[in-house]
């Protein structure tokens, strides 16, 4: 079992930056990937990035560019920096933990860009 808990969303004008983090709990070293999604009303849920126990890391189209995933292993946490946000990056932002055995969402948390 895995628990994730998101922090820093919050509401940030178009063209500036957010960060957020994900920690971990429970089995932590299951983990071998984080990923990053977003959810909007009446959309599916959108990949923004994620990165490997090794540390690649993968981005979605909307956000390639503009977003930079890191983790810390030793303290088990996933941040997810944006940058230059834009109005459609609104939406609920959810941390997932891909173990070998489920894959783990958190609560998600909110982001809103006012233009």
């Amino acid at each position: 079992q895995v628990q994730l808990v998101e922090s820093g969303g919050g509401l940030v004008q178009a063209g500036g930056s957010l960060g957020l983090s994900c920690a971990a709990s429970g089995n932590p070293n299951s983990i071998n990937a984080f990923g990053w999604y977003r959810q909007t009303p009446g959309q599916q849920r959108e990949f923004i990035a994620s990165i490997s126990s090794s540390g690649d890391t993968y981005f979605g189209h909307s956000v390639k560019g503009r977003a930079t995933i890191s983790r810390a292993n030793a303290t088990n946490t996933v941040d997810l920096q944006m940058n230059i946000l834009k109005p459609e990056d609104t939406g609920v932002y959810y941390c997932v933990a891909f173990t070998n055995q489920n894959d783990y969402w958190g609560q998600g948390t909110q982001v809103t860009v006012s233009s």
